[in-house]
């Protein structure tokens, strides 16, 4: 193993462990890259080792946020049954898409992410129940993210939840944390048949040290500057899609 490549895993994995532990989404977004253009992975490669490393952050992240009584069990586990069809489904069939496909529609995702991480937070009112048909939608196109490309779908589940069902952004984070890790886990067993084709060094060394940072930057979200990070971030994404546009498309 490579020192350079060690020092490089061990930093990825701080990175992607704060993002999820202080915004409760993303992990997968700066995963799927990081292995893809720093440790040369394939693109199905990368989205499958994404799903181990997110899993492992997203279970120490939500830890405590369990204390804290910011995470709705219900909700997060009845999002991730209905969207079992899609995960699973799309996550069995991924192998027969064009790479070009996969990277484009993950580039697209990220720059959708963006914008809705750039949506100026709302006033406090008091919480509402997610009709039926909110939440089979919103738990089908999850479970799309997360089959095709390796996403948990918290970008998607926190803004539905803060902006139209008015939960608070702890627990909104937290339920997302839940959210992320079943639909993870879910996809990476579906994925078992490539397992073995995957070098899961680099990415082990990832998920340790995401796992730590996400247990304990999940104990300081309450107190970190959520908007502020969540803007860079917006940034970040925007680039990570602009660079993959470009070099897949173009280069």
């Amino acid at each position: 193993m490579s020192a350079t490549l060690i020092f490089t895993a061990i930093a990825s994995g701080a990175f992607i462990g704060a993002v999820l532990g202080l915004i409760g989404a993303g992990g997968a977004m700066v995963s799927v890259p990081i292995l893809l253009y720093l440790f040369d992975f394939s693109p199905l490669h990368a989205t499958t080792a994404a799903l181990a490393v997110v899993f492992l952050a997203a279970l120490a992240g939500v830890g405590p946020k369990f204390k804290s009584k910011d995470v709705l069990i219900k909700e997060a586990v009845t999002i991730w049954a209905l969207g079992l069809v899609t995960n699973i489904g799309l996550g069995l069939i991924v192998t027969k898409i064009p790479d070009l496909v996969i990277l484009i529609g993950f580039s697209l995702v990220l720059i959708g992410a963006g914008y809705s991480m750039l949506r100026a937070p709302i006033s406090v009112r008091p919480e509402k129940k997610m009709p039926i048909w909110a939440l089979i939608l919103l738990s089908l196109l999850i479970g799309c993210l997360t089959g095709l490309f390796g996403i948990g779908g918290g970008f998607l589940a926190i803004p539905v939840l803060v902006l139209f069902f008015h939960t608070p952004q702890n627990k909104a984070a937290g339920t997302s944390l839940l959210i992320i890790a079943l639909n993870c886990l879910t996809a990476l067993l579906a994925k078992y048949a490539i397992w073995s084709e995957i070098n899961w060094r680099y990415p082990l060394i990832i998920a340790i040290c995401a796992l730590i940072i996400a247990w304990v930057s999940s104990r300081l979200a309450p107190k970190a500057p959520t908007v502020h990070l969540k803007r860079g971030f917006a940034f970040l994404l925007f680039a990570i899609a602009a660079f993959t546009i470009i070099k897949e498309l173009f280069i």
